[in-house]
């Protein structure tokens, strides 16, 4: 039996219910427009790329649309994916 793989909006959903300590510190800011009455969202997925059929993507840690705002918090797990973030981002 075929796995099905999880969609771009599954794993944005599984990536906010396990926030790291960072993403909590700084989601206490913008959370409820109390950062000068912008609107974020949270763990917001970005295709940038498609190519034979697949997605080529990232999921923003924090957005905001008002001002194309993008904020990418980098934890320790990119010490040990380093390669992978380069084909990624080149």
């Amino acid at each position: 039996m075929k796995k099905r793989r999880k969609s771009i909006t599954d794993l944005a959903r599984e990536l906010r219910k396990n926030q790291t300590h960072s993403e909590k510190t700084l989601w206490e800011h913008p959370r409820k427009k109390r950062l000068q009455r912008y609107h974020f969202v949270r763990q917001k997925p970005f295709i940038y790329k498609e190519k034979n059929h697949q997605k080529y993507f990232f999921i923003a840690d924090f957005y905001c649309a008002e001002k194309k705002l993008v904020i990418k918090l980098d934890g320790k797990v990119h010490n040990y994916q380093q390669y992978y973030d380069y084909q990624r981002f080149g």
